[in-house]
């Protein structure tokens, strides 16, 4: 697991997000930052649902897991079962070329889909043009790199204010 300044870099879009939402959120990618934060934001008040493929951040963030966190360990990226109402979902995941899969799954069921790495440079990484046209909104956090993006086709994200 790396520890680099830089990997918070979401956290201020995802503390905007969740400050203006009630609903519940999913995170697709655990870690050292995101995993915590969403974790005490979410307790005790609503549903969090956590996935990753590595090892390493599973257990790290198992022990996060309670009545209202759901944590799991993906063996299958296409069989996680996220097709349903989000309020807030964060894209963090790897392998990078699954993002764009997950987020296409998502489109018609999340208010709020925060995506971390979304500067040009990741572009031959990740892909993201292809799933932008999926949203009929779209915001770009660019205060810190990587920049973090929030797209929805349920609520005007164009006006948020961090």
């Amino acid at each position: 697991m790396k520890i680099r300044k830089a990997m918070g870099s979401h956290l201020p879009v995802l503390m905007k997000v969740l400050s203006i939402t009630e609903g519940d959120v999913l995170e697709l990618g655990m870690g050292l930052y995101s995993s915590p934060f969403l974790h005490w934001a979410c307790f005790e008040k609503r549903k969090l649902v956590s996935y990753d493929n590595d090892p390493k951040y599973f257990h790290w963030n198992k022990e996060y897991e309670s009545p209202l966190h759901e944590v799991y360990l993906v063996e299958d990226w296409d069989k996680i079962d996220i097709e349903k109402p989000w309020d807030v979902v964060l894209v963090d995941h790897a392998p990078t070329e699954r993002r764009i899969e997950e987020i296409k799954r998502l489109s018609q069921f999340a208010k709020y889909v925060v995506v971390h790495d979304t500067e040009k440079r990741n572009e031959l990484a990740y892909h993201y043009s292809k799933i932008y046209p999926l949203f009929k909104y779209h915001y770009k956090y660019r205060n810190v790199k990587p920049h973090t993006s929030v797209l929805s086709n349920f609520v005007d994200v164009t006006k948020l204010e961090l």
